[in-house]
């Protein structure tokens, strides 16, 4: 009986199920763990093979070679038909981890829409489980075929405009013009990308969500206007009066760019004369969603700076402030602070001015020595110092209160002062200041006490930066 088990070979398949296929689990179950613990992405094939690849290929061995069961039975089919399902499954995976589980960044792997994966997992499926039934039980799967596809014609002559806007939106997902995020520009619509699917494309413009098909994107062109990365340019145009000097009124608008505080980091404006007083201006800022912010900001500030260098913006260049009673009642407000009497004030009257500044505005610039001081007449101004690429507040200036006061001592100003609204100042020169020093030696102590405690504001605020930024120190262990 025994003889005949071996001679006839059912014996050793029965053997060989009963001992290799634990040894292997145990072989996989180990190798399994330790691409778990990796976080590697092969062990999830691996454990279909387990768990279910192998079982199933025991099982048919045992029915179809150890207990010779009928090829006609049905349970052998039924068993070969679920292993060949399952090793349709086990290729899926692995080739799936194979291409796009270490996808880098950039390629064609990483960037295929997950609809296509699945589609094309569908397709192979199918087609597997065709070809696997006419093996296994004989069916003609021709006819099936044919049919499915009379069908899928006739399905996509009536559906072709909903089915042209999914393959529209499957082929932008694939090629990725733009991502989330990105502002684009389609037509009179223009805005930030919060979402993008397989049907339509959603636009937060400001004023709301704009839903465009992406048939619409597909057959139209569009701007990416955060594509290629680094700053955005906003361009703008601005007219003069024809008798203001090109030379200056370009430098002006150069100037005013370059303080805004949207300005891309290490670009700089550009200005162009068109003629006849048109200026076009180029801003490079950080984003396209500060393009609106940094245009009304610029176009604000460039109506202050133009009244302070007398330019005509938009022809005109009437100012206020230059009415003689303002610069009387700027006198009223500081007088206190200079000590004025009626000489000295007939002498800051003659050679002083008054200035207007946008807020945000930068009044006094540090690391240059001013030629003149401002006195605060309307508005306050943050005094700040620059430290890690912006500026930590170390004082405000009231009315009555002054920036600039190391003209005196032809140094350097230590902090900077921008305006924290819409702030009027009296200019001072340097050479009246000198008179009034002269004049008035307590003024001149005032200022000296005023620019030391500003020094030591300055120098407690950096050195708070730098405790902040240095890393925490490591305790001293003793022997």
């Amino acid at each position: 009986m025994t003889v005949d088990g071996f001679s006839d070979g059912w014996l050793w398949w029965a053997i060989g199920v009963a001992v290799l296929v634990p040894a292997l689990l145990v072989v996989l179950t180990e190798i399994i763990g330790a691409l778990t613990r990796r976080g590697h992405a092969a062990a999830k094939p691996l454990r279909l093979l387990r768990n279910w690849v192998i079982p199933a290929a025991a099982l048919l061995a045992l029915l179809a070679f150890a207990f010779r069961s009928d090829a006609e039975n049905a349970w052998p089919r039924v068993v070969a038909t679920v292993l060949g399902f399952l090793v349709i499954l086990l290729l899926l995976s692995a080739l799936n981890v194979a291409l796009f589980s270490n996808a880098k960044e950039g390629t064609w792997r990483e960037r295929i829409p997950t609809i296509f994966v699945e589609i094309a997992r569908l397709v192979l499926v199918v087609v597997g489980l065709a070809i696997l039934f006419q093996w296994v039980w004989g069916a003609d799967v021709g006819g099936l075929v044919a049919a499915l596809g009379v069908t899928s014609i006739v399905i996509g002559l009536a559906l072709q405009n909903a089915v042209g806007g999914v393959i529209s939106g499957l082929l932008l997902l694939f090629e990725q013009p733009f991502t989330i995020g990105d502002w684009l520009e389609v037509g009179a619509v223009q805005g930030r990308v919060i979402e993008v699917n397989w049907r339509a494309v959603h636009i937060d413009t400001g004023a709301g969500i704009q839903i465009v098909p992406n048939s619409t994107l597909s057959g139209a062109s569009f701007t990416n206007k955060s594509q290629p990365r680094g700053a955005f340019h906003a361009t703008t145009t601005v007219k003069f009066s024809t008798d203001d000097p090109p030379h200056e009124v370009v430098a002006l608008l150069e100037e005013v760019a370059d303080s805004l505080p949207s300005r891309a980091t290490g670009e700089r404006a550009a200005a162009d004369y068109l003629g006849a007083g048109a200026y076009s201006v180029t801003l490079p800022i950080a984003a396209p969603s500060l393009q609106q912010q940094a245009l009304s900001t610029y176009l604000a500030w460039l109506w202050y700076a133009a009244r302070r260098r007398s330019l005509a913006l938009d022809g005109d260049s009437t100012d206020p402030l230059a009415e003689p009673a303002r610069l009387a009642a700027a006198l009223d407000v500081v007088a206190p602070t200079l000590h004025l009497g009626e000489a000295e004030r007939e002498l800051v009257v003659a050679t002083s001015r008054l200035e207007r500044y946008g807020t945000g505005e930068i009044v006094q610039a540090a690391g240059r020595v001013p030629r003149e001081v401002r006195f605060v007449v309307e508005g306050r101004a943050r005094v700040a110092v620059e430290a890690d690429g912006g500026l930590i507040d170390i004082a405000t200036a009231e009315p009555g209160d002054y920036v600039g006061q190391t003209a005196l001592t032809r140094e350097k100003a230590l902090a900077a002062a921008v305006a924290a609204d819409v702030l009027t100042v009296l200019v001072v020169p340097v050479a009246t200041l000198d008179k009034l020093v002269a004049a008035r030696p307590m003024l001149a102590q005032e200022i000296g006490r005023s620019t030391e405690l500003k020094r030591k504001l300055a120098a407690e605020a950096l050195a708070g930066v730098s405790l902040a930024a240095a890393p925490p120190a490591r305790p001293v262990r003793g022997r």
